[in-house]
């Protein structure tokens, strides 16, 4: 009986002891980016935008850079990967983007971007943020048979939706 209760003891204190791993949000890429009435609000803002575009097979990727973030940044990318298969997966464009919001509210963060050879046609993605507040992070990728198979991202925009209107935003300087 007490070898009983230690072990439950046991097995009760190390689910206690446990963290829940919280999973992130999921890219949902949607079928056609609709156009959304404009709200701009300095409730929310992009903070920042950094994109990082991967390939080892492209030519600027080749020339050497004296830059250790840079040297980091493609080494890390890299790292893991073990077949030509698995590097080849992560070939792409990434895009990391800080946001803020000052009140609390459901947010929806698009990514529309156009791609090499699909010309002017407009691709999207979207994460939705449920009672965001602060200082918010997101992540974009364009990678893997994607971008095998369209090429490069030739110009983006972000929005930061709420209620079917745009309260945010940022683009390329190509973007149109």
């Amino acid at each position: 009986m007490i070898r009983l209760v230690v072990a439950l003891l046991a097995i009760l204190s190390l689910g206690a002891c446990s963290s829940v791993r919280k999973e992130p949000p999921r890219q949902v890429p949607i079928p056609k980016a609709g156009v959304l009435p404009l709200a701009l609000t300095d409730d929310f803002s992009f903070r920042k935008v950094s994109t990082f575009f991967y390939d080892t097979r492209d030519p600027s990727f080749q020339q050497p850079t004296i830059s250790p973030m840079i040297q980091f940044e493609r080494q890390r990318m890299g790292y893991g990967a073990v077949s030509g298969y698995d590097r080849a997966e992560r070939f792409g464009h990434y895009f990391y983007v800080w946001w803020r919001a000052k009140r609390p509210s459901d947010i929806i963060v698009r990514l529309e971007y156009r791609q090499q050879n699909l010309g002017s046609h407009v691709q999207a993605k979207e994460l939705q943020y449920h009672g965001a507040k602060g200082t918010m992070y997101t992540e974009f990728t364009v990678i893997g048979d994607e971008y095998a198979d369209d090429g490069r991202v030739t110009a983006w925009r972000l929005l930061l939706i709420e209620n079917n209107k745009i309260v945010g935003l940022r683009q390329s300087f190509l973007w149109n």
